[in-house]
């Protein structure tokens, strides 16, 4: 974890063209169904917080990216089933098209999880 890097820009920026393409198509898949998402570094990784909780997190790997809804994850369970999935997270591998509608899907219920929470 580079402590160092202190914006999603930063982040981004140190990996390979074609993967900064797939985590700036990740970061505006997030903005598009919460606009009102507030971009920082948490646990050195992209993160992205409503209200100020955070909703989702991703890093990128060498053969995949990372993403971290948390415990959700089991709601998507069927159609995660062709991704690794642990428990708050789903492995989008980088040579397979990434499924931009589900990550909106998953931070739409992120949403709603942290809604409910007092």
């Amino acid at each position: 974890m580079d402590l160092s890097i202190k914006t999603i820009d930063q982040f981004i920026a140190k990996y390979p063209k074609d993967t900064q393409t797939i985590m700036q198509k990740m970061r505006q898949t997030i903005h598009e169904v919460v606009p009102d998402a507030t971009e920082k570094m948490s646990y050195g990784i992209p993160t992205f917080a409503l209200n100020g909780k955070n909703l989702v997190h991703f890093s990128t790997y060498a053969k995949h990216i990372g993403f971290y809804p948390g415990a959700i994850v089991t709601q998507f369970a069927n159609e995660l089933k062709n991704y690794k999935t642990s428990k708050g997270t789903v492995q989008f591998p980088l040579d397979k098209p990434v499924p931009y509608d589900l990550i909106q899907k998953i931070t739409l219920a992120a949403i709603d999880r942290n809604s409910s929470k007092k």
